[in-house]
């Protein structure tokens, strides 16, 4: 059997694209060519419809168990092996899948303010033109809706973000040693020291990597009739696309992506009636993390005094 012996668990939108890229140019490491395999998110197939795009990135699942360890077996010999899919911490149902097929592995969690975590969700998904919905605080009340619809877990802004509820299920199945919890802000703002803890937790040697590497930055998409266009053909596509063979569905979507990514400018941020308005949900977890944790977050439940603006990944 060839498994993975770390895995990066969560959490979406908070730089697990950019540590993976990095990650794979130490020499000691091994990680999966597929970035998200999502294996431990089903028992099984993975369920073959959702919302807008689900269908699709369902069919690109590695559910299977030989082809999940194929992932590895290409893994020269005394490196360590792993993978990126931040899906895990979310899913209560994942962390004891993980559990039971690799209990010895060491779990890595990248965590970002739960707002702009939220906020950045969703400007993805509107810029990759599967979200329909313009006002983010109105897609966020949109989520219950959508979850008893049976959309995938990319479309939870708001359940993603309870990080508190996550880990203290986690660390009723592995000990605390297992799992290095790491903030967003420390991969964007001190990226060589934030690879060295990374290294150090697994265990070999640091000093190798010096830079986390841009991935995954959601491009400017304005609102405009055009893009409107564009958004609803590819959402139709969304839709229709799983009936298609993989080459003729990307040959259709790219053309469309490419236009409604033709302009540069700055991606919204959230304004801070956005930020008021959200906040209150994530208040209570964000407490029960401190506690299950024992650190600060404090600078989370700062309404007046936001994150500074970054590039987003």
């Amino acid at each position: 059997m060839t498994l993975p012996d770390f895995l990066v668990i969560g959490v979406p939108k908070a730089g697990t694209t950019a540590l993976h890229a990095a990650l794979v140019h130490h020499p000691e490491l091994y990680l999966s060519k597929v970035k998200e395999p999502k294996y431990f998110l089903s028992e099984g197939p993975p369920p073959a419809q959702g919302g807008p795009g689900d269908a699709q990135t369902y069919q690109e699942h590695v559910w299977k168990r030989a082809d999940y360890e194929a992932l590895f077996a290409p893994a020269p010999p005394g490196t360590l092996t792993g993978e990126a899919t931040p899906f895990y911490l979310y899913d209560l149902d994942a962390q004891a899948r993980i559990k039971r097929t690799v209990p010895d592995a060491k779990l890595i969690v990248v965590l970002r303010n739960p707002v702009d975590r939220a906020h950045s969700n969703w400007y993805h998904l509107w810029a990759a033109g599967l979200e329909s919905e313009r006002d983010f605080v109105t897609a966020c009340e949109l989520e219950p809706e959508r979850k008893a619809a049976g959309w995938a877990h990319f479309w939870h802004y708001l359940g993603q973000g309870r990080y508190g509820e996550q880990l203290q299920h986690l660390y009723t199945l592995f000990d605390e040693e297992q799992v290095l919890l790491m903030r967003y802000r420390d991969l964007r703002d001190e990226p060589v020291e934030a690879l060295d803890r990374v290294c150090a937790f697994l265990g070999v040697r640091t000093g190798i990597l010096d830079a986390v590497p841009s991935e995954n930055v959601t491009p400017y998409v304005p609102d405009t009739p055009v893009n409107a266009v564009l958004r609803t053909l590819l959402r139709t596509g969304g839709r229709l696309g799983q009936h298609f063979p993989v080459p003729l569905r990307l040959a259709a979507r790219g053309p469309l992506l490419t236009a409604l990514h033709r302009q540069t400018g700055p991606r919204p941020r959230l304004t801070l009636h956005e930020r008021a308005t959200i906040l209150p949900y994530f208040h209570e977890d964000i407490v029960l993390l401190e506690k299950v944790t024992g650190e600060s977050f404090q600078d989370w439940l700062d309404v007046e005094n936001p994150p500074p603006a970054h590039r987003r990944r």
